[in-house]
């Protein structure tokens, strides 16, 4: 092997690690929204987390991303410890689907059919069909289809390339001499997880294994501990994510590292026990790269088996490794860690803005209860929820920002800029629950009281803002377009009566019967009732937007109040429901 082999081996490993990357990230795009349904169906049955964890991890070809993710889930409070066991243990089994694949290169056979399953024969079909897809096709799903094709193409050229490069090592003593120094058990341990350490992934890690196996100098007894070494230095990723985690996603990254050194080390031993007592011959046979992914998936299915049934003593493990302070950690709504896979990290955002939602309509129903309710809990209430609104605003928009810097779906895209555009609207509806509360308390504190008519245009106007807060909210939360639908003809309504309401105030004052300074707090109320609808209709437009795969707000808004039969049927029952009391 010469400096041109070198040359060539290090070519081949940049290959190969950039199509397993650009791999991965296109399945998770692609698989995103399935992602999002098999991580919606998480228990804390075992089956069902053992279950979710491989499921992912075959999706995105990598066990060190998705414990990751779980690293994330549980400093968000998505997932219990228990539930992250189970997935982790999960995970271990999902990573080794990439190992089979590669070992598909080792197929030998003179058969028509059985050659043409050797990615040396159908790999440059796939590369030319996703080249297609990837450069012609205007389709953002399509488009991902061709990434998926080119990565493993990618991939597949690296490992071909790094096979033929090492090939002559054969003929090299010192390498032989090097497999040999393996045998050793312990320093195979060692070599597998300080390799796999470096590159921060079991699968790439395999992959070399098998690249090295087509010298035939790699033998059982060598390749076996690499391998299970293989599975310790995977758990870097997990611990390095972990870092400034709250303490219960620090546990789940040492449940990763404590599953695999529990895992390795009892097998080690009984592997260390068979070939003492029994010295099998198979140990001494060059390893091929089925036997390569054979072993690697026996391994972590053992490993498994050994643990699965040890979970609840695992847990108490890495409780007594990482013990409860005396201070409580708060859970982050929002963590970067999920930013590795965006699917995932828009569902969370979704979640979080729920939350915002529900928190702003609360404010503002108590806001509009606030002229009848004096009472300082009240008060407290309304202004925590609106301080809440607003860190809620702040850290989504940061986040979903980021978030739209990633590569993700266009769907996805389309999603987190209508959580964008509403998230703002939720959060001004809260400033106006808390506006409503500054004119209750400013009509105490100078005694002045609206008249009966004025109260009783009040109780009107209320009961439709409260309306169309609730069909804001049920469109939001749901993404149905049977409320969004509701909410502009009744915001029409409202506007309608806004002003209706505003002249009765200007003839009163005419009159006599009602004061300039009750006049000034009945402005500013209905203004904010009136921009309160405003933002309900955004939010309902955005909904609307989405559903017709479009972002031109005001044309939707438009085209709905001049083209629609059910907005004139609205409109005018609405009229009919909320008219104004006659003055």
């Amino acid at each position: 092997m010469d400096i041109f082999d070198g040359l060539s081996m290090l070519g081949g490993l940049s290959l190969f690690l950039f199509g397993m990357s650009i791999m991965g990230q296109a399945l998770e795009r692609r698989a995103g929204g399935r992602l999002r349904d098999i991580l919606g169906r998480l228990t804390t049955g075992r089956t069902a987390g053992l279950l979710t964890g491989l499921g992912v991890t075959a999706v995105i070809q990598s066990s060190s991303a998705a414990t990751v993710m779980v690293v994330g889930f549980v400093n968000s409070g998505l997932m219990t410890l228990k539930q992250a066991i189970h997935v982790i243990m999960g995970a271990n089994i999902g990573t080794t689907v990439t190992a089979w694949v590669l070992s598909l290169a080792g197929i030998e056979s003179s058969h028509l059919l059985v050659q043409l399953l050797k990615p040396s024969s159908f790999t440059p079909i796939l590369a030319a069909i996703g080249i297609v897809c990837y450069l012609f096709c205007k389709s953002a799903a399509k488009k991902d289809t061709g990434a998926i094709l080119l990565g493993f193409a990618t991939l597949m050229f690296g490992m071909e390339a790094m096979s033929g490069a090492v090939a002559g090592l054969s003929q090299v003593p010192a390498f032989r001499e090097l497999f040999l120094l393996f045998q050793n058990p312990v320093l195979g341990v060692l070599a597998g997880a300080l390799l796999t350490a470096v590159i921060q992934s079991s699968s790439a890690s395999v992959g070399i294994l098998q690249a090295l196996a087509v010298t035939g100098q790699v033998t059982y007894g060598a390749a076996i501990p690499i391998i299970m070494g293989q599975n310790i230095g995977t758990c870097v990723t997990a611990m390095l994510s972990a870092v400034g985690a709250n303490k219960n996603a620090r546990r789940a990254a040492m449940v990763h590292l404590s599953f695999n050194v529990i895992g390795t080390g009892m097998w080690l031993t009984v592997f260390c026990l068979v070939k003492a007592l029994f010295s099998p011959a198979l140990l001494d046979e060059p390893i091929s790269l089925f036997g390569i992914a054979a072993a690697h998936s026996v391994f972590n299915l053992l490993c498994t088996l050994l643990m699965l049934p040890l979970s609840g003593m695992l847990e108490r493990l890495v409780i007594r490794l990482i013990p409860d302070g005396e201070k409580a950690e708060a859970v982050a709504e929002l963590d970067e860690r999920l930013l590795a896979t965006p699917s995932i990290a828009l569902e969370r955002c979704r979640e979080v803005a729920v939350d915002l939602a529900e928190t702003a309509a609360e404010a503002l129903r108590e806001g509009l209860t606030a002229f009848d309710d004096s009472s300082p809990a009240l008060a407290e209430s309304i202004e925590e929820r609106e301080e809440r609104t607003d860190r809620f605003e702040d850290i989504l928009g940061t986040y979903l920002v980021r978030l739209s810097s990633q590569p993700v779906s266009e769907a996805d895209s389309m999603e987190a800029a209508k959580l964008l555009k509403i998230i703002g609207d939720w959060e001004r509806i809260a400033d106006h629950g808390v506006s409503l509360l500054r004119s209750a308390q400013e009509l105490r504190s100078k005694g002045i009281a609206f008249t009966p008519e004025a109260r009783a245009g009040y109780q009107v106007i209320a009961a439709a803002v409260n309306e169309i807060l609730d069909h804001s909210l049920t469109a939001f939360v749901r993404n149905d377009r049977e409320a969004a639908m509701r909410v502009e003809p009744l915001e029409q309504v409202i506007d309608i009566l806004k002003e209706s309401l505003r002249t009765g105030h200007i003839r009163r004052l005419q009159e006599g019967t009602c004061s300039i300074g009750a006049g000034f707090v009945w402005s500013d109320l209905l203004t904010d009732l009136g921009r309160t609808a405003d933002h309900c209709s955004n939010i309902a437009g955005c909904v609307l937007d989405m559903e017709e795969h479009s972002m031109n707000l005001h044309q939707s808004l438009r085209a709905f109040r001049e083209d629609s039969p059910e907005f004139r049927e609205s409109y005018q029952g609405y009229l009919k429901k909320y008219a104004a009391p006659v003055s």
